[in-house]
């Protein structure tokens, strides 16, 4: 079993073009939190206010961005101010609904500083590895592969030539360098994030081998992105043609990444997202009403504690938080759990695919998610009328207790309403919260 080391919470310089100018973290006051150097997130509840807001707290205009049509500008500080004490006063302001710094995000291998992927394996032990046995995905796959379902996967991108996605991918967006190509980008195993969504992508194919994959590169190749551009991946996922009408969405979405900070932002678009809001948005309504929705899969984080991770914890009915399993069903000891995270599927010594079309073995709640991200886009081609809310429900509900004090494990054959298969663990469906470890405790 690969070991897991708690080391101190540092992030690397990551390099998103945004208006031709370069992006830098700022260290906040602990370690685990950082943010985007001179930038604050900030809705407004006119847009018209947009100029006088911008005048009064030193916020350049024009702003770097608007999410969409809304209200929801990244505006630039002028004076010099930490970003949390400008989000602080601005936030203050009648017009304002809510500020806040622009937060970086991460995949959870990275952020803990983890070992990378380990080479080894092939398209066999790929897809005879023990995942699929502990799924009943031989059951399942009789019932639904997924046809006809888009699986958006924002991460470090994809390995488009990779074998294992041959025919299987559709246009998709890279946010960290602004152009139609969200290919991995870096080395192994020199950049701590490069390969990660290849080896997440995998995972959803495995699981899911009829449905679509659509890459969204969110995060660079030291796995770390921002919130910002999180919000945007999450909004070209719904639609990636700005057309409402055409339904070239996808319906399940995986988050195999997150921050320590909960974020307004977040909290605003996971909502629209699953269609667990009261937005009055008339194009958003209209994609609500023909598909139900996109399910929010989310990686529940590498802490081995329970403190909470986001977007993970953000709650929205139509998102489901995910932890890490093993091989003999227990829960992972590096996995973050809590009374928020629900269901845990497999996320230990995983074998999916990697960059240059091979494959490798990698661990953490990062792996966990793609399987249920899959399960559930065999659900949504088997019972196309479900709510993303719906669906969140049937994955929890249909979950299995483990052999330790966890979530219920994921169970694709029982999701599919074939019948369930429960293990002989009697007292341990009800999960026990445990406190966050030292710094000096190495999680394993």
């Amino acid at each position: 079993m690969q070991k897991y080391h708690n080391v101190r919470f540092a992030l690397l310089v990551i390099a998103l073009l945004f208006s031709l100018s370069t992006i830098s973290i700022t260290r906040a006051q602990t370690q685990d939190e950082a943010f985007a150097a001179n930038q604050i997130v900030v809705k407004l509840l006119r847009s018209a206010d947009l100029s006088a807001v911008a005048t009064q707290y030193a916020l350049a205009l024009p702003a770097l961005d608007q999410f969409g049509s809304r209200p929801i500008y990244r505006l630039r500080i002028t004076d010099g101010r930490n970003p949390r004490s400008k989000a602080e006063q601005v936030a203050a302001d009648a017009r304002v609904e809510f500020a806040e710094p622009n937060y970086i995000a991460q995949a959870p291998e990275a952020r803990r500083g983890r070992v990378r992927w380990a080479i080894g394996g092939d398209a066999e032990s790929f897809a005879t590895q023990w995942i699929p046995q502990t799924l009943r995905l031989a059951e399942a796959h009789a019932v639904s592969r997924g046809a006809g379902v888009t699986v958006a996967i924002l991460d470090t991108g994809i390995d488009p030539a990779h074998p294992a996605f041959a025919g299987r991918l559709v246009p998709g967006y890279d946010f960290v360098d602004l152009d139609n190509d969200p290919r991995e980008v870096g080395t192994f195993p020199a950049d701590a994030g490069y390969g990660h969504g290849t080896h997440v992508a995998g995972l959803v194919a495995l699981v899911a081998p009829d449905a679509r994959i659509m890459p969204i590169r969110v995060l660079d190749r030291e796995g770390a992105g921002n919130i910002w551009v999180l919000a945007e991946g999450l909004r070209f996922a719904l639609n990636p043609d700005g057309n409402p009408r055409t339904n070239d969405g996808a319906t399940v979405i995986n988050l195999s990444l997150g921050t320590l900070r909960r974020t307004r932002l977040l909290d605003r678009i996971i909502a629209e997202a699953s269609c667990d809001d009261d937005d009055d948005d008339d194009d958003d309504n209209d994609r609500c009403l023909a598909t139900g929705g996109a399910i929010v899969i989310a990686a529940a984080g590498n802490g081995g504690d329970s403190v909470p991770q986001y977007p993970a914890a953000e709650g929205a009915r139509g998102s489901v938080a995910v932890a890490a399993s093993t091989r003999r069903d227990t829960l992972a000891s590096f996995s973050t759990r809590g009374p928020w995270v629900k269901l845990s599927a497999p996320g230990e010594q995983v074998i999916s695919t990697v960059p240059g079309g091979a494959y490798g073995t990698w661990s953490g709640t990062s792996m966990a998610a793609p399987s249920a991200a899959g399960v559930a886009a065999l659900l949504r081609a088997r019972e196309p009328a479900l709510s993303a809310v719906a669906v969140a429900n049937r994955l929890v509900s249909t979950a299995q207790p483990i052999c330790t004090p966890a979530p219920p494990r994921l169970d694709a054959a029982a999701v599919l309403s074939l019948a369930p298969r429960p293990k002989n663990c009697p007292g341990v469906s009800i999960f026990l919260p445990i406190t966050r470890r030292s710094e000096k405790d190495p999680v394993q």
